[in-house]
């Protein structure tokens, strides 16, 4: 069958030789690709869990492949030489779906310096913020020049039930495809049916390795494990089933299992323990995966990484959020959807979750507006995509904006923002400048000999032209704070913006002018917010927003003040 959708591919060698090819073996690219870019396909389904209509963001857009990693990691050469070689091909957008697992030096980073490269020629990069939270300062993606984007919920909610044999049902997550048939297997303590291992917890979360579940005792029972990492030794030992406990951490994240499986809460657990212990003969039943809506979406995943900026704390990171739990989409059917070599089944499509999976949806939205403006610059269609994202209920997203950046993603409204923050290189050199950085370390950056401008010791971060505006301030002080921006009119000639503030009772926001005038489009106006507070208590968090608002358009910016 021919295949215009992948113009080109390019792989890169690894120290430890696995595969040569650009060939997916993994099926996290295809998966990623594929949400950005995928074609409509009917009847979509993971063995008939989430069955629908699956479609990328811009079915129309080609892909172009650049495979860094391999089972031994990516390295800074070849994700380097993939940025070098995807800007030399001409490509429109770039989306990445790797990181560190943890935030380091911009002249450490070849994310970050390989974005920095792009943005010169014209290519916005997207970044995953990372899989590392809910900890603060775990976002890996922290360089302003690229778009971070966290991972959040959609209203579709994928869940499995355990019927005890006491007729009680209990609900937990897990993408489980294997129907026990109405039948009830026995039900029995993890730690009763384990032998001694080399680690001495192992018995209590049916994990260890090999021969740590002793198979004539475990055989056709489901297990009750603290948790269950290492689904092939339950497989191995012959196991009906198991139920272990959720991470909290996480949330309402359903992950592909190899066997009947299911992960319950805190208070689900105790009841089947407590069931276990008051019945001779308990017994239960693991039933298939089944969709439900879920009324709070979208809400910040518990493992999307979190900030304040480690590397840069005056600047807002993540950017965005967007959906990255429980996503179905493409895979290859070359790779294992569970990474567990006993799972045999194989598959085009799967469920995935991770900022890896929402990082492709920012992408496809980035290129379906630069399909109306394809001119913009990088930092255009970032500030499109921030200043038109829908507002995110904080008392649902623990951290506020440090969770979800500016909001959730709305992509028909980013196609017409009204007014951008736009950002150059050399807006980026003199941010460098104001961070301490001296001309061999900009160098390392850009690429190229820059030098720091005159006046630029005495510039700081929060100057740059940025959609967001954050500050951290030291706990108990007060403190007056000044942001200067400048937008660009690409709505409507001929016409005025007001300024609106959504107030919050802990600090003040001044914003000079109150109103902005445009008789043309391409126009600039530049205005100056303030911020003042009386003093915050250590590790305080206070948000509020601005926008600049006429008849046609809200342009939305969070400002973030904290004490972190």
């Amino acid at each position: 069958m021919y295949c215009s959708k992948i113009i080109g591919a390019r792989y890169y060698p690894t120290p430890v030789v696995y595969d040569n090819i650009a060939r997916d073996y993994e099926g996290h690219g295809t998966h990623a690709a594929s949400i950005a870019s995928g074609n409509e396909v009917k009847d979509a389904s993971f063995f008939g869990v989430g069955q629908g209509t699956a479609r990328g963001g811009v079915p129309s857009t080609r892909v172009a492949v650049y495979k860094v990693c391999s089972p031994a990691g990516c390295t800074e050469e070849a994700i380097l030489a993939a940025f070098d070689d995807a800007i030399a091909d001409g490509v429109d957008i770039l989306t990445i779906s790797i990181g560190g697992t943890h935030p380091v030096n911009f002249t450490e980073d070849s994310v970050a310096i390989g974005s920095f490269h792009a943005m010169a020629k014209g290519v916005l990069t997207l970044q995953s913020a990372g899989n590392s939270g809910p900890y603060l300062s775990s976002t890996v993606s922290v360089a302003p020049w690229l778009m971070s984007v966290a991972a959040s919920t959609t209203d579709r909610l994928f869940i499995d039930k355990v019927v005890l044999g006491s007729g009680q049902t209990l609900v937990g997550y897990s993408i489980n495809t294997f129907s026990m048939k109405g039948k009830k297997f026995p039900l029995v303590d993890g730690r009763n049916v384990s032998r001694p291992c080399k680690q001495p917890l192992a018995f209590q979360v049916c994990t260890g390795g090999q021969g740590c579940l002793d198979s004539t005792l475990a055989k056709g029972k489901i297990l009750i494990c603290q948790s269950s990492d290492e689904f092939s030794e339950v497989l191995r030992s012959g196991a009906g089933g198991s139920v272990s406990l959720n991470d909290d951490k996480i949330g309402k994240v359903s992950f592909v299992v190899s066997f009947p499986s299911v992960a319950v809460s805190k208070d689900n657990f105790t009841s089947i323990y407590s069931y276990l212990k008051s019945t001779k003969k308990p017994e239960a039943e693991i039933l298939t995966t089944e969709a439900i809506t879920d009324s709070d979406a979208p809400v910040v995943a518990g493992f999307s990484s979190r900030g304040p900026n480690e590397i840069a704390p005056d600047i807002l990171k993540p950017d965005i959020s967007a959906p990255g739990v429980d996503i179905l989409a493409a895979f290859s059917p070359f790779g294992v959807p569970i990474g567990d070599p006993l799972f045999k089944r194989q598959v085009t499509y799967s469920i995935l979750s991770g900022t890896s999976m929402s990082c492709p949806h920012v992408a496809g939205v980035a290129a379906y507006v630069k399909s109306f403006h394809p001119d913009w610059s990088p930092s255009a269609l970032k500030s499109a995509i921030m200043t038109t994202a829908r507002p995110m209920n904080s008392s649902k997203n623990k951290d506020a904006e440090f969770a979800f950046g500016s909001g959730h993603i709305n992509p028909v409204e980013a196609v017409n923002p009204g007014l951008v923050y736009e950002t150059f290189e050399q807006d980026y050199i003199i941010m460098l400048c104001s961070m301490g950085y001296d001309e061999g370390n900009i160098g390392k950056i850009s690429g190229n000999f820059s030098t720091c401008p005159k006046g630029s010791d005495k510039a700081t971060p929060r100057d740059l032209n940025y959609p967001s505006m954050a500050a951290q301030v030291s706990p108990g002080r007060s403190f007056t704070i000044n942001f200067s921006r400048t937008v660009t009119n690409v709505g409507l000639a001929n016409t005025t913006y007001k300024a609106k503030i959504l107030q919050n009772s802990k600090i003040g926001v001044k914003v000079v002018p109150q109103a902005l005038t445009f008789k043309s489009l391409n126009e600039k106006k530049s205005f100056r917010v303030t911020v003042t507070g009386r003093g915050l208590s250590n590790g305080t968090i206070v948000s509020t927003s601005l926008i600049w608002a006429d008849d046609n358009h809200n342009v939305r910016s969070p400002i973030v003040v904290n004490s972190t």
